[in-house]
């Protein structure tokens, strides 16, 4: 009897703790799920979510640490270390500045020198910082600072002029707003967690100073002013400017993948010039043009001079190397040529690199302005005429290149053309370059002068005799259409051939002149190069006649090769 109590008592209390523990694997089991929302809810919550459930006295001072206060809490510290950064700053600047000024010195200066070097009392305030998400993964990540500095520095720069003249140079006033870009790159498993750091001005927004001569004044030499300015700038925009960066290595390695390196070739016609500010008391300006990308001496380009000209034409080639397509600018200062003393500019133009399509000739009309930056000056300065054509490399082959023969040329030709001078197409070789060869495209350029509209009233009888010049600038090929008596909108219909030994490098030339009895009056003119007639073969469209408000000119044109060959 005892022994069935005994089994029942220990059945029993199986079946119990079975139970039990079934039912604490359930609760459990609940009590875990529960906690999973609990977690889930927390990691969906916001800010303000937070501040319902936490008195302002329990709240952390991480979770209400604004991206304002964060940016206080740094201008602060910067404010504390700022006169230890002044002093390393100082000494760092004179060191690696000089030698940028020297290599930008213009050719008006003999030398640039600081006697005096202090960045001031005042420390720069950081006014935004973000992380940049398109820019950082890869094993790296990108900041960017925005920093504002009204600085009151001592700065002077001791200037020797070539005519033996020494000036010191105070820069005052300075003004700064920018937006400087670190990349930290690339990340590591090592204290820090990067090996490198890159910087750069990755925007200007505003870069303002005076310059004055102790004891002085600056405008006693002209020019000076402007080409120290200028050298000044020159300096700051390449040296530390995107894409241009400074690369810091923490840890020992190889960091040469960071720096800048070339992506592409711009070709740049730099075709003519109109209506230029005048600078001379006598006669008229003499105007060149410095051409580039990044201001440095070795790739800015430098066109001839073109002496008493308000309306010059150039129609010179360039070549640029292109390293971010994406920010960098094409930059045309226009100057007047003062003989030995210093060039007096004209005007400055820009064309923002982007605009442009890989493969596609873009003819634009830039107006010039004083300044860049602040453009306070909005007296018309005159405009230039630039053909543009960015080629990125590795799609040469592929592209077709109007500057530059060999891209239109087929294998075939390409094997014979250097032995070859009657095939419409040949090479020459330029002075002092004997690996680069200049292409030389043959062609018969048929030109249709068909009309004219809306010409000016040149005669006391409201109307005009009009007839149209036609030229090639290389050669001294020239044609005249008929004249269409009393008439402002002249119908003509008249084809003309050229046969044109330099395609690349020559251009049309038309002029509409008013035939009078004992003289003549020129109305206005057309100039176009023979890019577009070379890459479309064949074309008619109107062309606005200089000097005149409203005048335009129709025309049709056609080019044919000389016996060019086919691949076969």
């Amino acid at each position: 009897m005892s022994f069935l109590v005994g089994m029942f008592i220990g059945i029993s209390t199986g079946i119990g703790l079975i139970v039990a523990f079934a039912r604490y694997q359930n609760i459990r089991s609940l009590h875990r799920s529960q906690l999973a929302k609990i977690i889930a809810a927390f990691a969906r919550m916001t800010v303000e979510d937070s501040r319902k459930l936490l008195p302002a006295e329990l709240y952390p001072s991480w979770v209400v640490f604004s991206q304002r206060q964060k940016l206080t809490w740094l201008n602060l510290q910067l404010d504390k270390i700022w006169p230890y950064v002044d002093q390393a700053a100082s000494e760092l600047i004179r060191s690696n500045v000089e030698p940028i000024l020297e290599q930008y010195r213009p050719a008006i200066l003999s030398s640039l020198k600081f006697s005096k070097l202090t960045l001031g009392t005042v420390a720069p305030q950081l006014t935004g910082i973000s992380i940049v998400e398109e820019e950082s993964g890869d094993g790296c990540v990108t900041m960017e600072l925005e920093m504002q500095w009204d600085g009151n520095p001592n700065i002077v720069i001791d200037i020797n002029t070539r005519v033996g003249v020494a000036l010191p140079v105070q820069v005052k006033n300075i003004g700064f707003t920018g937006v400087f870009r670190l990349i930290f790159k690339p990340l590591v498993e090592e204290f820090p967690g990067f090996g490198a750091i890159s910087y750069s001005l990755r925007h200007k927004k505003k870069l303002d100073f005076t310059l004055k001569v102790v004891g002085g004044e600056i405008s006693a030499i002209p020019g000076l002013s402007d080409a120290i300015e200028e050298t000044i700038r020159d300096a700051i925009e390449d040296s530390i400017t995107w894409p241009v960066r400074k690369i810091v290595s923490i840890l020992p390695g190889d960091y040469s993948d960071l720096e800048v390196k070339p992506v592409g070739k711009l070709e740049v016609k730099l075709v003519q010039g109109k209506e230029l500010t005048n600078k001379d008391i006598i006669g008229k300006s003499d105007p060149y043009a410095v051409v580039f990308i990044r201001p440095l001496r070795d790739r800015m380009r430098t066109s001839k001079t073109i002496s008493n000209q308000l309306n010059p034409i150039w129609n010179e080639h360039f070549e640029f190397i292109v390293e971010d397509p994406s920010t960098q600018h094409l930059t045309v200062r226009v100057f007047d040529d003062e003989g030995i003393q210093a060039s007096e500019l004209i005007g400055i133009a820009q064309v923002a690199l982007k605009d442009l399509e890989p493969g596609k000739v873009k003819g634009v009309w830039l107006k010039l302005v004083k300044d860049l930056e602040f453009q306070r000056d909005t007296k018309y300065r005159g405009q230039i005429q630039l053909e543009l054509l960015y080629c990125p490399f590795g799609t040469e082959s592929s592209l077709m290149n109007p500057f530059n023969g060999d891209y239109q040329l087929t294998s075939l030709e390409k094997a014979i053309k250097s032995g070859t001078e009657d095939l419409g197409v040949s090479t020459l070789k330029k002075p002092n370059s004997p690996k680069k060869k200049n292409v030389i495209v043959r062609g018969v350029l048929s030109v249709s002068v068909i009309s004219a509209e809306k010409l000016p009233v040149v005669d006391l009888t409201g109307k005009a005799d009009p007839y149209v010049v036609l030229h090639m600038k290389k050669s001294e090929s020239k044609f005249r259409t008929r004249v269409v008596n009393e008439n402002l909108n002249p119908v003509w219909n008249q084809t003309f051939d050229f046969v044109v030994e330099d395609a690349l490098h020559d251009m049309l030339m038309l002029e509409v002149w008013d035939h009078d009895t004992f003289g003549k009056d020129k109305i206005g003119r057309v100039i176009m190069t023979l890019t577009r007639v070379l890459l479309e073969g064949e074309f008619q469209d109107s062309f606005p006649i200089d000097g005149t408000k409203s005048g335009k000119i129709s025309l049709h044109l056609k080019w044919t090769p000389q016996l060019k060959l086919r691949e076969v």
